[in-house]
């Protein structure tokens, strides 16, 4: 058994956990604290990233500086003690933080590490357009493998990654879903409830949905509106001034962030989640999947790799983007028919038993490494351990 574990392939894992809590961080705490992928590798982690608040993203401040030499310190210290059969980075696809994440790239580099990026953001084919940046683009992904989460993001990197350098691998979350909660949010169900969660951010559409909360109230149609998330970018006078300017007062409410067994309370006790995003970074939408779960018909948007998660006509409905009117034209029809939304609630919950748990997640990913490392399908890890038993580093 010792000379077995002395043979596990090495991971040096460097990537952006939380604080602050988002879909990627989410993402990767999965993997972190997977025992089928601590159980298959040797895993080391570094935390890639620098912010500590959703607010600080893309802002400079003094602590950062500080915290990301200590980071590549540690990369340099991991990269000296062990060879690593490869070293998995979630690259940062445009802004200051891919000049920052390239530094981290370039001393793997200087390793000759086995690099493999897992891509949870996007941008790359618009900010390639400067010839200095595609210059960079080169450079990054030369020589490397690439983990997406949807065949829709190839588009944005198939300029410097060749499609045979690329690995596709679905996000997927730990079901939590028990027995049907009791209608207890809204006391007797008068009123069809809509329902967005995730951080209030103006491009993941939330002022849009208050808009179609508005046409919808124009048309005389009965509902509440459950917004669900800390703020970002989006200031709570701006947000209550629109609701006082719409009249808005009995249909909009404002619950903040919840988690866990409160976060469930909300997915059970909802009609229909909206999820409007134009968010230029987003790729996978991870809300939609836990709408998904506790059968929920989705009303979104064709941003990123969503069309493979909201299939258009049959788990929900993809909107153009900023479009307020179609967004509010659906939910209409959804809200007036109860049979449609229990039909498409079901097939979403299907479709995310079938391809979306975290189970699958972890074992593509150990897929995926393996077939890295050149392992393939002659690869396949015991999964027979105590979780005591798994040795993790962390850098």
């Amino acid at each position: 058994m010792r000379n077995q574990e002395k043979k596990k392939p090495k991971v040096l894992f460097i990537l952006h956990l939380p604080p602050p809590i988002y879909g990627a961080t989410i993402a990767n705490v999965y993997i972190q604290n997977s025992i089928l992928v601590n159980t298959a590798f040797d895993s080391t982690y570094i935390n890639l990233a620098t912010n500590t608040k959703l607010k600080d993203v893309g802002k400079a401040t003094l602590k950062k500086p500080l915290m990301f030499i200590l980071m590549v310190f540690k990369v340099i210290k991991a990269l000296l003690k062990d060879k690593y059969s490869a070293c998995w980075v979630t690259l940062t696809a445009t802004g200051p933080a891919f000049y920052k994440d390239l530094i981290i790239v370039s001393v793997l580099k200087l390793f000759n590490a086995n690099i493999v990026y897992f891509m949870h953001n996007k941008g790359v084919s618009n900010a390639s357009k400067n010839s200095f940046k595609q210059m960079l683009y080169r450079y990054a992904f030369r020589n490397t493998k690439v983990i997406l989460s949807s065949k829709h993001l190839y588009q944005d990197v198939q300029e410097f990654v060749d499609e045979r350098n690329v690995y596709y691998c679905p996000l997927g979350i730990p079901e939590t879903r028990v027995e049907q909660v009791p209608q207890l949010l809204f006391g007797k169900v008068e009123k069809c409830r809509l329902l967005f969660l995730g951080n209030l951010m103006r491009e993941k559409g939330v002022l849009v949905l208050l808009e179609a909360c508005n046409i919808l109230k124009e048309r005389n149609i009965a509902f509440t509106c459950s917004y669900v998330g800390g703020w970002s970018d989006v200031p709570e006078v701006e947000f209550n001034d629109l609701i006082n300017k719409y009249s808005l007062g009995e249909e909009v409410i404002l619950h903040g962030p919840k988690y866990n067994t409160e976060k469930v309370w909300f997915l059970e006790n909802s009609d229909i989640f909206v999820f409007p995003t134009y968010y230029h970074y987003e790729t996978f939408g991870m809300v939609n999947l836990e709408a998904m779960e506790y059968g929920l018909p989705i009303i979104s948007t064709p941003e990123g790799g969503i069309p493979d998660l909201v299939i258009d006509g049959t788990t929900g409905y993809l909107v153009p983007q900023r479009n307020a009117v179609q967004l509010a034209d659906k939910i209409e029809i959804l809200i007036a028919d109860a049979g449609l939304r229990k039909k498409m609630g079901e097939y979403g919950r299907h479709r995310f038993k079938t391809h979306y748990t975290l189970e699958k997640y972890e074992a593509k990913v150990v897929e995926v490494l393996a077939s890295v490392m050149g392992n393939g399908d002659d690869y396949v890890p015991s999964t027979n351990k105590n979780p005591s038993d798994i040795g993790i580093n962390y850098g």
